[in-house]
């Protein structure tokens, strides 16, 4: 999922007329079950269509609003079955789902297989334009209803099937033993009918099949988020809400959090993680997740995709000092990257902390030999852009262009290239505009050691930003994702990413944990793998 650093957006300084509480708002309601918890977070890119969504901010509403065939244990990463009752296959190509009696959505309609079946297709046909349709390319008629041009030949995946009110059918294109595993990623959510029939009243107040309705969404504003009581799960919300408040600048967030106008921030800013423990009495959050940061490039600018440009790319990731960066700036909260995963993974899920090896260590006379054999830096500057709406993000790319600059002999060899706003940023390198490298940030989707490499590696996939292509990486994903051996299968996966790192398709950076402060009004407070607050678990006091 893009945008794991946490963009932050307007709220405050939208209008001077609003009021410290009207932008944090402490929470209302009282305490207790009913009480509503304030949270600080960012516009969404994209309406709150589920395969539409692939960033952070519109995820966590997503997790509120939506409950899927699979969901992600709030503590392991599990994929644990929650609509499904069951999901069989006999050759990893052919699937059978089951899904549960008793589900409805919040409007009173029953989630039936059609529900999954009709959402999918939606996600898929190329004329819905949705940023997650390539999560549904491995089922069988992609190819038909989402071509790579031209206009779609088929409405539907030939590969679903309704067979009946509980059950549906669905034929994957290849071998894909892992597959069940990723349905709890929040593409794969089903959609009642009132989507497709009133499709601008259900974005201007999404319903779902979550612990949580939309109550209201102001734009650059608030999202308030209510309790369902009707919600049939077994993770109902211990709480009477949640108020998502806009905020540009982290920093804004975390000075209402302190001073009591705020309940929750859930990426504590880097310059005040040296004060936070004091600041909140404790109530301070650092625990692994699932998030790497990276330096991506424009494989599409012919300037950064030379014969001699892995040398380039190899020799800039050995110029960065890592452990002083994540040291200095923020105070262990991150680690210097030794593959391009994460360890919240383990060993057996494919985490490696060997694959980088020397690539990932600081050694300034290699890189700088390096950066020389590959022909030097195209256009003898390099340009790091990254969005400015998050404070944290100008320090630590000042800091890795000047570990960069010092290896160099030549402070302007990289600067720092802020770009206005996380959408702008995203816009820009959606239309591939990029003037040169860009902070790249994944947070990922699933538990998988896949999800780590194949949206964002493989030829024309949807998170594949710079546009890389190795025909050998995609032909190593293929052969992973139908190999029916788990043991095997992350061998496989790990050979895929030794590809990466012999062309230095991204530079890993660090991984980053999940950070969180919360106020003396709310108790109960986590963070799962993927550094997503639990929201229906928390409790005011």
């Amino acid at each position: 999922m893009r945008g794991a650093a946490h963009a932050r957006w307007a709220a405050c300084a939208v209008a001077v007329a609003l009021t410290a509480t009207a932008c944090g708002g402490g929470g209302s309601g009282g305490g207790g079950a009913d009480g509503i918890v304030s949270s600080s977070w960012g516009d969404p890119q994209n309406p709150l269509e589920p395969a539409n969504t692939n960033e952070v901010q519109g995820g966590k509403v997503l997790d509120m609003l939506f409950r899927g065939l699979k969901q992600y244990d709030p503590k392991t990463g599990e994929a644990k079955d929650m609509l499904a009752e069951k999901i069989d296959t006999t050759d990893s190509t052919n699937f059978t789902v089951t899904v549960k009696d008793g589900w409805t959505f919040s409007d009173g309609e029953k989630v039936t297989a059609k529900s999954f079946v009709d959402a999918w297709n939606y996600g898929a046909n190329l004329k819905n334009n949705q940023k997650n349709a390539y999560f549904f390319g491995y089922i069988e008629g992609y190819d038909q209803v989402h071509p790579e041009q031209g206009r779609p030949t088929a409405e539907t995946l030939s590969g679903l099937k309704v067979v009946d009110a509980k059950t549906f059918t669905v034929k994957l294109s290849q071998k894909f033993s892992t597959w069940p595993d990723t349905l709890g990623y929040a593409a794969f959510s089903p959609l009642p009918s009132a989507f497709f029939s009133n499709h601008a009243a259900w974005l201007s107040k999404p319903v779902g099949n979550g612990p949580y309705v939309v109550e209201s969404y102001a734009k650059g504003s608030k999202m308030s988020m209510r309790k369902w009581d009707g919600y049939p799960g077994s993770d109902k919300a211990q709480n009477g809400g949640v108020d998502l408040n806009v905020y540009t600048d982290n920093n804004t967030a975390y000075t209402d959090l302190t001073a009591g106008n705020l309940d929750l921030v859930d990426d504590v800013p880097a310059s005040q993680l040296k004060n936070v423990q004091a600041d909140l009495a404790g109530r301070y959050i650092n625990t692994p997740a699932g998030i790497i940061q990276t330096i991506a490039f424009p494989f599409y600018d012919k300037a950064w995709n030379t014969p001699g440009g892995a040398k380039v790319r190899t020799g800039l990731s050995m110029a960065i000092n890592r452990q002083q960066i994540t040291d200095t700036i923020f105070h262990k909260t991150r680690t210097p990257a030794k593959d391009w995963t994460s360890p919240v993974l383990g060993v057996d899920g494919g985490f490696d902390d060997s694959l980088c090896g020397d690539s990932c260590e600081y050694n300034a006379a290699e890189a700088k030999k390096l950066i020389t054999e590959g022909g030097g830096i195209p256009g003898g500057r390099l340009k790091l852009s990254y969005n400015a709406d998050s404070g944290s993000h100008k320090e630590w790319v000042d800091a890795v262009c000047n570990s960069i600059n010092n290896v160099l002999g030549n402070d302007r060899a990289c600067v720092g290239n802020p770009v206005g706003t996380f959408a702008d940023f995203r816009n820009q390198i959606g239309q591939h505009k990029m003037p040169g490298p860009f902070r790249a940030g994944w947070q990922m989707d699933y538990p998988l050691i896949q999800n780590f490499l194949q949206p964002l590696y493989y030829t024309n996939a949807s998170s594949n930003d710079g546009k890389w292509s190795n025909p050998e990486f995609d032909k190593l994903v293929d052969d992973a994702n139908a190999e029916s051996d788990n043991k095997k299968a992350v061998e496989t996966f790990q050979k895929a990413e030794g590809v990466v790192r012999d062309q230095m398709a991204a530079i890993p950076l660090w991984y980053q944990n999940g950070s969180a402060g919360y106020s003396d009004r709310v108790s109960n407070v986590s963070l799962n793998p993927f550094s997503v607050p639990v929201y229906n678990e928390i409790k005011v006091n």
